[in-house]
């Protein structure tokens, strides 16, 4: 299979915030009760996306503080990151931050101009099936969204609100970034005449 029909997604934030959850049902279209804390489970489901078939590989990150040495290695090799918080704790939302700080470093070297990501990230808010539980409001996650400049998705696991909208427009962006990159070398590559 060539290397441009896969997509590479990785799902990161703090335990317990429902990445393994999100991940399945998109996947397997399976809700799963139980938390079990992941160290890294992987999985793979092909999409049809702006007339073209799509492999995705899915990484369900491990979510506790020991393991956050592996996040240099997650950010490096993924087209996409999913940073997930549940909006029934304020501490997951709060993680977020570092994180996003760890992926500026690695994506974005010292030497670059224009500070311009070239990974999309999206944020994603779990749990929105849970009103009354709600302590991270819709208007926080757009606002961190708006200073990340990226996109809040309110999803459940449990009941798949948004999971798919999500991972859709997720790939789109990875697809509009290749297709920009792809443009880029097009207008980059010049003739030249040696008179």
């Amino acid at each position: 299979m060539v290397r441009s029909n896969i997509i590479k997604i990785t799902l990161m934030g703090s335990g317990g915030v429902g990445k393994s959850a999100i991940t399945v049902q998109f996947v397997q279209n399976i809700f799963i009760e139980r938390y079990d804390p992941t160290i890294e489970d992987s999985y793979r489901k092909m999409v049809e996306c702006q007339s073209k078939t799509w492999i995705l590989e899915i990484l369900d990150s491990a979510g506790t503080e020991q393991f956050t040495s592996m996040r240099d290695l997650y950010i490096k090799n993924s087209d996409a990151i999913i940073l997930v918080y549940s909006k029934t704790s304020l501490i997951s939302f709060n993680d977020l931050t570092p994180i996003y700080d760890q992926i500026v470093r690695v994506r974005i070297p010292d030497w670059c101009i224009d500070n311009e990501m070239d990974i999309p990230i999206v944020l994603c808010a779990n749990k929105c099936d849970l009103l009354d539980d709600f302590v991270v409001t819709k208007e926080q996650g757009e606002q961190l969204a708006n200073e990340w400049n990226t996109y809040c998705f309110e999803v459940s696991a449990k009941t798949k609100c948004n999971i798919t909208e999500m991972f859709i427009h997720t790939i789109e962006s990875v697809i509009n970034i290749r297709n920009n990159k792809e443009d880029q070398t097009v207008q980059n590559t010049c003739k030249c005449n040696i008179l």
